[in-house]
């Protein structure tokens, strides 16, 4: 019933059953004897399911598709990229531009130069804690230039 199940011609149920059958037997040839009957079924049938799965190996190994497969796209390129990148440029510049001059060196000793905290405190005088108020002053002044430069772009 499994092999009917599973594979399409009669000729394939039918080798598919025979290389069980010798496998089990030659099994059962080479050890003499059963130590537990009660699991003979379990045995013929993992046997059955190893032959079965070679049986599907060696069908595919050496078939050809009988179809085309579509040409993939590359989903990583994209010819207007360059032009989007552009254009964040353009506005962050126009960002920094309008930032207050020292809002505008915390911004870019952090992100664009990627300075050390304890560096950039030094360098301005302030511990982390007052950093990371002066970071939080300059990051909201920032988000509203942008958005009101994206609002007049439109």
């Amino acid at each position: 019933m499994k092999l009917r199940s599973r594979l399409r011609s009669r000729q394939m149920i039918e080798d598919v059953k025979q290389e069980t059958f010798l496998r089990v037997f030659r099994q059962l040839r080479q050890s003499r004897s059963i130590d537990q009957p009660e699991k003979l079924g379990a045995f013929v049938n993992a046997v059955c399911n190893h032959v079965l799965f070679e049986t599907y190996r060696s069908q595919t190994k050496y078939q050809s598709a009988a179809f085309e497969t579509p040409e993939q796209r590359d989903e990583r390129w994209q010819p207007d990229e360059s032009l989007v990148n552009e254009d964040r440029k353009k506005q962050v510049r126009e960002m920094l531009a309008e930032l207050p001059e020292r809002e505008r060196r915390v911004l870019i000793a952090l992100f664009l130069e990627e300075r050390d905290k304890d560096e950039i405190c030094r360098e301005f005088g302030v511990d982390r804690a007052y950093l990371r108020v002066l970071l939080h002053r300059a990051k909201n002044r920032a988000r509203g230039i942008l958005v009101k430069l994206s609002g007049a772009g439109e």
